[in-house]
C-alpha cells in the first residue's frame, strides 16, 4: 500500500464497525500523513469529543514520528485532558507504506469522564466497613445444604477425620449459626459427614448455643 487511498473502502468499513461498536463516547480519527499535515484528517467519528472534523490537523504526535525524532509513535491506553476539561483515554497506531514511510494513523479516543465521576460517587457512597455477604443462590435445599457444609469445612479448615472435638463444635456452631438445621434430615447429613451420633450433635448444637448466650450477656 501506497497511499490511504488504495485502502478507502476498507478503513471506512472497519469505522463504521468500530463507531457502531463503541458508540458516542469513543472518538475515530484516520489521519493522512502524505498530504498537508494542517489537514491531515481524513475522517472522524464523534469528533465532538476533541471538537474537530474532516480537514483539520494532527496533534504534536504525529509531528514527531514525521519529523523522525520518534521511531515508535504507537501508544496505548494514554489518559490526556482535553481544553474543555473531558478527560480521554487514548490509542493511536501508524500505518506505513510499502517502502517503509509513514502514511497514516489511526487514533481512537474514549471519553471517561463520566466513567470516572460514577467510579468516584461509587467509593465516596459505598460503605467500606461492610463485609462480603454469605447469601448462597441454589435451585434445591439438598444442594443449600452441600454449600453450607463445604462452608463450615472452610471454616474449620480441618477434614473430618482430623477434627477435635472442639473443632467438631466450631463446625455444628457455624451451621446453626447459617441456619443449616432448619433444613429436612440435615442432622443426618451433618452426622454421617462428621461420623457422630445425633445425641453428640444436638450435644453440640447446646453448647453452642450457650456460648452465644454467654458471649451475648
Amino acid at each position: 500500500m501506497r497511499n490511504l487511498a488504495e485502502e478507502k473502502n476498507f478503513f471506512i468499513t472497519m469505522f463504521d464497525m468500530l463507531e457502531a461498536h463503541f458508540g458516542a463516547d469513543v472518538e475515530l480519527v484516520l489521519h493522512d500523513l502524505t498530504n498537508e499535515y494542517e489537514h491531515s484528517i481524513v475522517d472522524i467519528r464523534n469528533g465532538h469529543i476533541t471538537g474537530r472534523k474532516i480537514g483539520d490537523c494532527g496533534d504534536d504526535l504525529g509531528l514527531e514520528v514525521l519529523s523522525g525524532s520518534t521511531d515508535d509513535g504507537n501508544s496505548y491506553n494514554e489518559i490526556l485532558r482535553t481544553e474543555d476539561g473531558k478527560i480521554l483515554r487514548c490509542s493511536t497506531i501508524f500505518i506505513y507504506g510499502d517502502d517503509g514511510a509513514v502514511i497514516g494513523s489511526i487514533c481512537i479516543n474514549q471519553d471517561i469522564t463520566r466513567t470516572l465521576a460514577m467510579e468516584e460517587y461509587l467509593r465516596a457512597h459505598i460503605n467500606k466497613s461492610s463485609t462480603e455477604a454469605k447469601e448462597t443462590f441454589t435451585k434445591d435445599v439438598n444442594t443449600l445444604l452441600t454449600n453450607l457444609i463445604e462452608d463450615a469445612h472452610r471454616h474449620v479448615g480441618k477434614e473430618p477425620e482430623d477434627m477435635t472435638k472442639e473443632d467438631k463444635q466450631e463446625f455444628i456452631r457455624y451451621l446453626d449459626e447459617r441456619g443449616a438445621f432448619l433444613i429436612t434430615k440435615s442432622g443426618t447429613r451433618v452426622c454421617n459427614y462428621l461420623s457422630i451420633s445425633k445425641y453428640t450433635l444436638y450435644n453440640y448444637r447446646d453448647i453452642g448455643r450457650e456460648l452465644v448466650v454467654q458471649e451475648a450477656d
